[in-house]
């Protein structure tokens, strides 16, 4: 009887879960989400058991939904979002709520690391361009300083995966791709930066055992495979950050090609065979789950932005899919394929939570110029489609400036089902657009392809990806759209930098 991989992308507001078989077919998905506190602007947290109680709840629909059978499962691997935090006490409880990535509380503890480290060593060290509150190293400064009752409680200092993986197995384990944006890791020794513990009054004990992505953790505990259905024999896998699984999972293994990602957030993963740094300082390196590989990695606001302009902005369109099944964003496709390249003038600036790399702007805005009587909503929408194109060249450049080539696009998420956009992002780069069957599953297809390797089912990660990974459709840039593109590109750039002082200054009035 064949056996069964199960995998687990563990997302900022869902968690979703899809069994696949030796062949990389996916059998059945579940979706569960989930809400996260937010009781002031800068301060994004959740309690910790909403994530494995999240995982039963797929796994019980699953089971119900008669298409698997979860007893079956035998492998476990994880896709999960970086930098959320969980403190435990020595008995292994939580001791305080998860501080998700989104976090910004922690800025003054941030501007201290800046002050004693230097955003140079920080590159240099942990591949990340700069201190910033969202960042681990300044979170657990802030509890350090802010929670002191919480502080002197500390025995573990987890990620999300790691506490996942301990509740599955009960043992302490990390791997790099998510370690390497902790800030209190080193990316050029794979170990923990030991001046950086000392600084933030880590004990090196707290802090798990660093292992590749997948590999074998062990066993899955005896109570926990009857509490999720699945074998008692069951192996759990070190996974990996998110987008590094997504990236997987669309076949982005080797330099040349590059994945994005256009979910809530715009992520960007470009593969390297060796550690490069960016002379200019403007593209993190993050360590990538194949060992000794690594990628330029940034993300910023994405599919959040399309989505508020829908829930704000388009009644008309929701109120139709109410009544019809039609979706919304289906209706926007339509309408935006009316409007010209270039939206006749009108420009948007897509930052609602910041720019990140390689324009770093936590305090940036959303911006619409240009707007005129000719504008209408249609305008507005492909102008936010236009917008995140505009980002993606953005680093397509920063990307080359390193000397790295990027020869075809992977993209996935919920933006790569939208064909009027896939072609957008393929004028605006220039490049080739490769849409895949697995894209909207990229991240549980690829951390049950780490499973699966790690277990034996498939021989390598890359020969997993050629059989498994399928092309489904390829959007060429059309040349005539190019010169436009290039105009409203620079517009694009010339208005991010022109309206930073305004940004300052919304910053110093707050």
């Amino acid at each position: 009887m064949t056996e069964l991989i199960l995998g687990i992308d563990i997302g900022t507001t869902s968690l979703k879960a899809a069994v696949f078989n030796s062949q990389g077919k996916n059998l059945a998905s579940a979706v569960v989400e989930y809400t996260l506190l937010t009781p002031d602007t800068n301060i994004v947290e959740a309690p910790c058991r909403i994530y494995m109680e999240s995982i039963q709840k797929c796994m019980k629909v699953l089971s119900a939904s008669g298409r698997v059978d979860t007893s079956r499962i035998t492998t476990v691997g994880f896709s999960v979002q970086g930098e959320t935090l969980c403190f435990l006490d020595k008995e292994g409880s939580p001791l305080r709520n998860a501080i998700v990535w989104m976090d910004n509380r922690a800025g003054s503890q941030a501007e201290k690391l800046r002050n004693h480290f230097g955003d140079e060593l920080c590159y240099q060290v942990t591949g990340q361009v700069s201190f910033e509150a969202c960042w681990p190293a300044a979170k657990v400064l802030w509890v350090r300083e802010n929670e002191p009752e919480v502080y002197q409680n500390i025995r573990h200092i987890l990620l999300l995966e790691d506490y996942i993986i301990y509740l599955l197995t009960g043992k302490f384990v990390s791997e790099g791709s998510l370690l390497c944006s902790t800030e209190y890791w080193d990316i050029r020794t794979k170990d923990y930066w030991n001046d950086m513990l000392s600084f933030l009054g880590i004990q090196r004990e707290w802090l798990p055992d660093i292992r590749e992505s997948g590999e074998i953790v062990g066993k899955i505990l005896p109570e926990m495979a009857q509490a999720l259905g699945i074998s008692s024999e069951a192996r759990i896998a070190t996974g990996c950050l998110d987008q590094v699984a997504g990236a997987i999972g669309v076949g982005n293994i080797r330099p040349g090609l590059l994945s994005e990602n256009i979910g809530a957030a715009l992520a960007i993963c470009a593969v390297t065979d060796q550690l490069t740094y960016d002379p200019n300082r403007l593209m993190p390196v993050h360590y990538f789950a194949v060992p000794d590989t690594y990628m330029m990695h940034t993300f910023t606001t994405g599919g959040m932005c399309l989505r508020w302009f829908r829930d704000g902005f388009c009644q008309e369109e929701l109120s139709v899919q109410k009544t019809t099944g039609i979706d919304a964003y289906d209706l926007l496709n339509a309408a935006v394929e009316q409007i010209p390249p270039g939206c006749e003038g009108l420009i948007a600036l897509p930052h609602l939570q910041g720019s990140m790399a390689p324009d770093v702007n936590l305090n940036a805005k959303g911006v619409f110029y240009g707007a005129t009587l000719l504008h209408q909503k249609a305008h507005f929408a492909r102008s936010i489609m236009e917008s995140l194109g505009y980002i993606i060249r953005r680093n397509l450049e920063a990307i080359h400036d390193m000397g790295i080539q990027i020869n075809q696009i992977r993209t996935m998420g919920g933006g790569s089902k939208s064909e009027i956009w896939n072609q957008i992002k393929s004028d605006i780069t220039g490049k080739p657009f490769y849409t895949t069957q697995s894209a909207q599953d990229a991240a549980c297809l690829g951390a049950a392809i780490l499973a699966g390797t790690a277990t034996g089912v498939f021989k390598s990660i890359a020969s997993a990806c050629e059989s498994m990974v399928q092309v489904k459709r390829v959007y060429e840039p059309d040349e005539k759209n190019q010169e436009l593109y290039g105009r409203q590109y620079e517009k694009y750039m010339t208005l991010f930098h022109a309206v930073e002082p305004i940004f300052q200054m919304d910053q110093k009035d707050s």
